[in-house]
């Protein structure tokens, strides 16, 4: 792999960035959300699970890189 994790996972996190508001757009024109109550919980859960799910990618990251560490001093 030529790039590091985090410039893949930056790179991904822009076209699926881009994939997931134009998700949250056509649910957001549909109608569905009929209420100002509806669209508030909607986007109290679409924004901190997008930012949840990146920031996760770092956090498996780490992760990863401690464990061939910890499996070397064993």
């Amino acid at each position: 792999m030529n790039q590091s994790f985090k410039t893949l996972w930056n790179i991904t996190f822009v076209v699926t960035g881009l994939l997931w508001a134009t998700l949250v757009w056509m649910i957001w024109i549909s109608g569905q959300l009929k209420t100002p109550q509806d669209q508030i919980i909607f986007l109290c859960v679409v924004i901190p699970a997008f930012v949840l799910i990146y920031l996760s990618g770092f956090f498996i990251a780490r992760r990863h890189t401690k464990k061939p560490e910890s499996a070397a001093t064993h």
